[in-house]
């Protein structure tokens, strides 16, 4: 139609800010909080005087080269590797349960390690079942109603990730990798006839692992009463929560903390956030939150402009990894949640959530610069036109 040859360009030029830029520069804020409420508290741990502070400066250092790895990585062309792809992240799943090659740590079986360095292989799993579903999703575009081409066959690639994941067993990751995958089923277009009776099908299936396995279950049911199980199983939920009573609105100062001083198990990984809001107050940790939100936000934005339902796709389900991965951090440290080990993205003390986050932020730096090429990738569509 004669209006729409002289409508303008629907995208290019509609932001001052490009939304990439905002969810890398956030990022970096988050990891240098990190790294300063590492140093604040390095001087009381038992490795000795800045081990973790030394190995997240490290960390760092590799995730900066990751992401910029895999920011030039032509991810059509990578598309001819997805299966293999998938197919060594199964297999790692799958040899970290092996007595003896996998490394178990407090009665959970997640890494492989290689000499000094070990890696956790979940979390590179999750990343690898998004590119994979990402994949077989854009090529049956034209079948996603159907049941077994459209469903069936996705939801078993979900699922074989999901439970092997949940056999280490890490009930967490495996909860957040089927969410993160039933979400880009949903997207692509799936049935909520297909969708809804396989989610509630999957809650109770999560519900009967915890009541068949004596200690989830008394887990759970402790934190149902977390002060009169204060000195036993929410031991470590209730000094989260002391914490930011005793931080206020204004914090006790950076190094000023007691959690800093071995009270809170996990203080520097999966309950730090508890740390930042002991030392530095609500401010910092609702500033936390806003910043999330705005990557978030930021990250939707940046969907508008994706040329095909893979690339759309592959960069939803990061998004929604960072995303859903600090909802879920967050509500388990302030007790909304049953306490459930997980980082808090960019900013928790480890090396494999680092370099995953690494990944994450080199796709999306990687899009940015490929949608912005004049034609997109090979004259496709937004996504915004095509809706």
């Amino acid at each position: 139609m004669a209006h729409d040859a002289l409508a303008p360009e629907p995208v290019r030029g509609r932001f001052v800010i490009n939304p990439a830029a905002i969810i890398v520069v956030c990022a970096i804020g988050l990891a240098f909080l990190g790294i300063t409420i590492l140093f604040s508290a390095s001087v009381s741990f038992k490795q000795g005087p800045y081990y973790y502070l030394n190995k997240q400066i490290l960390g760092m250092g590799l995730a900066v080269v990751t992401a910029f790895v895999v920011s030039r990585v032509n991810l059509e062309n990578a598309r001819r590797y997805v299966w293999i792809v998938g197919g060594v992240s199964l297999l790692s799943l799958v040899l970290v349960l092996v007595p003896h090659l996998g490394i178990t740590v407090k009665g959970s079986r997640r890494w492989l390690g290689f000499g000094p360095i070990r890696f956790q292989v979940s979390e590179f799993a999750k990343i690898v079942m998004v590119f994979c579903l990402a994949h077989y999703l854009a090529l049956n575009q034209t079948r996603i109603g159907e049941l077994k081409r459209g469903f069936l066959i996705p939801l078993a690639l979900i699922g074989g990730f999901a439970a092997l994941i949940a056999k280490e067993p890490d009930l967490g990751t495996a909860a957040l990798t089927v969410a993160v995958g039933m979400l880009l089923l949903f997207l692509a277009g799936a049935r909520w006839s297909y969708i809804l009776p396989t989610l509630v099908a999957v809650v109770l299936g999560f519900a009967g692992i915890v009541y068949i396995i004596p200690n989830r279950l008394a887990r759970f049911m402790a934190y149902l009463d977390v002060d009169g199980n204060k000195d036993g199983l929410t031991y470590q939920l209730w000094q989260s929560l002391s914490a930011f009573a005793v931080g206020g609105t204004e914090g006790a100062g950076l190094g000023q903390g007691r959690q800093q001083m071995n009270f809170l198990p996990e203080a520097h990984t999966d309950f730090i956030f508890a740390v930042i809001g002991e030392e530095l107050g609500l401010w910092f940790t609702l500033g936390v939150v806003a910043i999330f939100t705005i990557m978030f936000v930021a990250g939707v934005i940046h969907l508008r402009r994706a040329p095909n339902l893979f690339q759309y796709l592959l960069v939803t389900g990061s998004v929604l990894l960072i995303s859903l991965q600090a909802i879920i951090n967050l509500g388990v440290v302030t007790g909304l949640l049953p306490t459930k080990g997980m980082s808090l993205p960019f900013i928790s003390a480890g090396l494999s959530n680092l370099l995953l986050m690494g990944v994450l932020i080199g796709i999306i730096i990687n899009t940015q610069r490929s949608w912005s090429r004049p034609g997109l990738s090979g004259g496709h569509r937004t996504m915004e036109e095509l809706s």
